[in-house]
């Protein structure tokens, strides 16, 4: 009997543009209900999707090194154009713009996100981690959280926390914004580098913590950090990962959160960056 697709494979299912050549590196795609939030789709979900079209891409050169995202504004469910250009290569990175579009209500196109990616050919050298893997208690040891949380995309993954869970009293008394929890995709999913772009935007607004309010919020940009390569990758299988997240600075509507993610050998796999608007 055939296997279901993973929903996570479903979600990132690109095919290339009718009357388009693989080298354009046109896609079209469908939102998927899975991933879905509050007013749009999850936007590591996005990210995946973009980063998706460069891994498809006939002329990628090596492995994701960066990619910084753009949100200008929501998908709605229905289709979506995905377009990947590499528009520079050299001997060992390779970069490239990346753009998403929807219909407006005019029929239109119009932009809803845009990015930019680094690939690389990683070569062996010498490296250290200086920022080790805290001591964290074994996902066994540490109940996940319950399904039907609110949003969809959140079922998705399964999460065990450790420190820096939602407050369970929204009283404007937060202390702290450091997170810290295992993680990975549920069903568990062997990882590549789409499921850890996704799962680098899976913690919840430090701005929620930080104040312990639950105040409207957005990202506006993200910028993922991949450390690790294919192999790795593989190696950590369908494991999970420790996420540690912290906001650093919230003023002005605005804060900033980063991101570190660890496999369960301690090898850091990726790093994120991202600013998110917060209302009043």
């Amino acid at each position: 009997m055939a296997c279901s697709p993973h929903p996570l494979d479903e979600a990132l299912r690109l095919r290339p543009a009718p009357s388009s050549s693989p080298a354009a590196g046109r896609y079209e795609g469908q939102t998927h209900a899975g991933y879905w939030n509050m007013v749009g789709p999850f936007g590591g979900i996005t990210a995946a999707t973009l980063l998706q079209a460069v891994m498809q891409h006939p002329d990628r050169l090596g492995d994701p090194l960066a990619l910084t995202v753009n949100y200008a504004g929501a998908l709605v469910a229905g289709p979506f154009t995905v377009q990947a250009l590499p528009v520079r290569s050299n001997r060992s990175t390779q970069h490239w713009t990346l753009s998403m579009q929807q219909a407006g209500a005019d029929g239109a196109p119009m932009l809803t996100t845009s990015a930019t990616a680094v690939t690389a050919l990683r070569r062996q050298t010498w490296g250290v981690d200086d920022m080790r893997m805290p001591d964290v208690p074994a996902p066994a040891d540490l109940p996940a959280l319950p399904p039907g949380l609110g949003v969809e995309w959140l079922d998705r993954y399964e999460i065990r926390p450790i420190c820096g869970t939602i407050p369970e009293r929204w009283d404007g008394g937060g202390e702290h914004s450091l997170t810290r929890f295992w993680m990975r995709d549920a069903p568990a999913r062997p990882l590549d580098f789409c499921a850890l772009t996704a799962l680098a935007d899976v913690f919840f607004p430090r701005v929620w913590l930080r104040r312990a309010r639950r105040v409207p919020v957005g990202t506006v940009s993200i910028t993922v950090y991949f450390h690790a390569d294919g192999a790795q990758l593989q190696e950590t299988g369908p494991g999970y990962l420790l996420g540690q997240a912290c906001g650093q600075v919230f003023r002005n509507g605005f804060f900033d959160q980063s991101a570190q993610l660890w496999n369960a050998a301690g090898h850091m796999l990726a790093t994120s960056h991202q600013i998110v608007y917060y209302k009043e």
